[in-house]
């Protein structure tokens, strides 16, 4: 048997142990504090609020922080917002969905003064001048081929590309007043990726790719030396700038038939096959019920009278109770769950006759009473059709 151990040595034991788990803590501390710093980490978040669908969002703010007067908005609504001379409109929609009467608002107010800035239709779809009416009155006819890139160089900065996926354009107006142009030469003369266009006291800015102002592409130098380029005209007048994002768009009827009809074709397609299977097959034509035949009736009649005149009156009442049942089965199955007073209430209510007819309908008749035998099947039957 082992002597118990003293208190004194109780005491070491734990000093001992609260030692050693201090130089353990003290040592993993600082193990960590070598090995991991704490340093920043920046995480771009998801866009919130108007600059999740405004890709003009990130332009308007800045131009509202230049000390500019900015508006931007999804339609150009030129009945809605009046324009005025010393104002600026960019657009960013397609312009074969701007229409001749407000194509022809546009040039009258970019001729009082006006600065416009629109973009040439994205390439890959073959373009007649009556699809594009701003453009024909400007004389610019927009190219069908691919489009390639055009370089860019903002002081000291790396090479840029710019237009890589728009569509250059060229004038067949010799008349026109180019002020400024970005072109470049090919067998059959100038390809232009930017021209700034004067009409009467304004000046009209088409080019061939407005990308480089959107949100995630705003916070380049050479975008930004651009953007402040392309808005000069009427900047610091006091006039307001319209940023509009998708311009003009067509009807939805419209879209549908000119663009929905690859996915609407094989969905109406579809919907026609399931409907064909879901539809009820027409067999053949069924056959003529056959005729009530007299001996039939006439067996089921003498049937009757034999268990009547034998006195099996409860046999024949049981049976027109039981058919009465049956179609209440069918016409009401909440009643006919019922039992007792709440049935007769149920059946009441359903047949308009009183509780105490439909109770006296309902109760086995008086044996040997021929007459109550009577009247309880009549009552019977004026219930079933009442059902």
């Amino acid at each position: 048997m082992s002597a118990p151990m003293s208190r004194g040595r109780k005491t070491g034991l734990i000093i001992a142990f609260t030692v050693a788990a201090v130089l353990l803590g003290g040592l993993g501390v600082w193990w960590f504090l070598e090995n991991y710093k704490r340093v920043p980490e920046q995480i771009d978040l998801p866009p919130k609020g108007e600059a999740s669908y405004n890709p003009l969002y990130a332009l308007k703010l800045s131009l509202r922080d230049a000390g500019q007067r900015v508006e931007s908005r999804q339609r150009l609504r030129l009945d809605e917002h009046r324009l005025k001379p010393a104002d600026t409109v960019l657009m960013m929609g397609d312009l074969r969905a701007l229409s001749q009467a407000d194509a022809d608002k546009l040039l009258d107010w970019v001729a009082r003064g006006g600065h416009l800035v629109v973009t040439t239709p994205s390439p890959g779809v073959a373009i007649d001048d009556a699809d594009v009416p701003l453009l024909t009155e400007l004389g610019i006819a927009p190219y069908d081929d691919l489009p390639e890139c055009m370089g860019l160089q903002v002081d000291k900065l790396p090479h840029h590309d710019e237009f890589c996926a728009g569509r250059r354009f060229y004038f067949y107006d010799e008349d026109v007043r180019v002020l400024a142009a970005w072109t470049e030469e090919n067998e059959d003369g100038l390809d232009y990726g930017f021209a700034r266009v004067g009409w009467g006291d304004g000046t009209v800015d088409v080019i061939a790719e407005l990308d480089f102002v959107q949100n995630d592409k705003l916070d380049d130098v050479p975008h930004v030396a651009l953007t402040r380029q392309l808005l000069q005209p009427n900047w610091g007048k006091r006039g307001t700038f319209h940023l509009i994002y998708s311009a003009d768009m067509p009807p939805l009827w419209k879209l549908l038939l000119d663009h929905g009809w690859r996915a609407l074709l094989p969905l109406a397609l579809a919907l026609l096959v399931w409907l064909w299977m879901r539809a009820e097959r027409l067999g053949p034509l069924l056959p003529r019920p056959p005729m009530d035949r007299r001996s039939l009736l006439e067996h089921v009649q003498a049937s009757g009278e034999h268990l009547y005149r034998y006195g099996r009156r409860a046999t024949l009442y049981a049976a027109v109770h039981d058919a009465f049942m049956c179609r209440l089965r069918q016409r009401d199955p909440y009643a006919a769950a019922l039992e007792g007073p709440a049935q007769i209430d149920a059946i009441a209510k359903r047949t308009g006759l009183s509780k105490d007819e439909v109770e006296a309908a309902l109760r086995y008749p008086r044996s040997g009473d021929r007459k109550d035998f009577v009247q309880r099947i009549a009552r019977l039957l004026q219930l079933r059709r009442k059902l």
